[in-house]
């Protein structure tokens, strides 16, 4: 008992006491000795200024403070319980990915292969164009655009992204621009300004528009050319492209459910692509 503080390591063996009714049997449940268990019980009663127990022959009985202490201890017994419980053996661990909305589209587009058949990982998926501090454990996996630059990060290269105006066979030449602060949606506001057919936020639903016919998108290579319905209209932009790089925290990157989605993943990224 820490200056004098009681823990609940002391109130946790206060309510054993308590409810076995003495020391010997409380120090069978507890795997604590009896001796032990007594000045424990004496140094929290100084602690709290209350006398919890009566001591006879027969044993300890709690007194009305004793009994009171138990009552307000249930709940915070039963929060901790629930807090530190052991998972389900059974159960998925979970990983958190971190990705923007085209590297989780390329993702979900092969989820199988990722998450094992049968599945033996639960995953989920942030999908945003801001990035996430894994430092801080918002996220167990994230993409990036350039390595880890923070302490206790690790990373790992992946193939080099390359973005293209794609459309649908018919469609205007009408440019459908993002309001996103990402460099694809920068480079299209300073390329063709307002002349757009429309400004959408979600980068998504620039692809979305372009497989119905209704525009020109710009898109990673990755996703447009992967897509029948679609056909590059222009050349590469040089300027947005750049090395995608995986990177996780050290001290989770050697753990087996992260290594192995680690290494599924790298092996779908380092497959995408299509007709060129």
């Amino acid at each position: 008992m820490a200056d004098g503080d009681p823990g609940w390591s002391d109130l946790h063996l206060f309510l054993a006491v308590a409810r076995a009714g003495g020391l010997s049997p409380a120090a069978r449940l507890t795997g604590t000795s009896p001796a032990t268990l007594g000045r424990r019980m004496v140094a929290l009663e100084r602690a709290l200024g209350r006398e919890l127990f009566v001591r006879h022959e027969r044993g300890y009985e709690p007194t009305a403070d004793g009994r009171k202490l138990m009552d307000d201890l249930a709940d915070v017994e039963a929060r901790i319980q629930r807090l530190t419980a052991r998972p389900d053996p059974g159960a998925r661990p979970l990983v958190k990915v971190s990705a923007g909305t085209w590297t989780t589209l390329a993702l979900l587009g092969r989820l199988d292969e990722i998450t094992g058949t049968p599945a033996d990982v639960r995953l989920r998926f942030i999908a945003a164009e801001n990035i996430l501090h894994i430092s801080r454990r918002e996220a167990v996996i994230g993409f990036r655009n350039r390595p880890p630059s923070e302490d206790g990060l690790a990373g790992r290269r992946l193939a080099r992204v390359e973005f293209a105006p794609y459309a649908a066979p018919g469609a205007p030449d009408l440019w459908i621009k993002v309001a996103a602060d990402t460099p694809s949606a920068r480079w299209l506001d300073r390329t063709i300004g307002p002349n757009a057919l429309c400004e959408v936020v979600a980068p998504r639903n620039s692809l979305d528009l372009a497989l119905a016919g209704k525009g020109v998108a710009l898109l990673p290579t990755f996703v447009g050319d992967t897509e029948p319905r679609l056909a590059r209209v222009g050349e590469t932009v040089p300027e947005l492209a750049h090395e995608q790089w995986l990177v996780t925290h050290q001290d989770d990157r050697h753990l087996p459910e992260v290594r192995r989605t680690i290494d599924r993943m790298c092996r779908v990224l380092t497959r995408r692509g299509g007709r060129r």
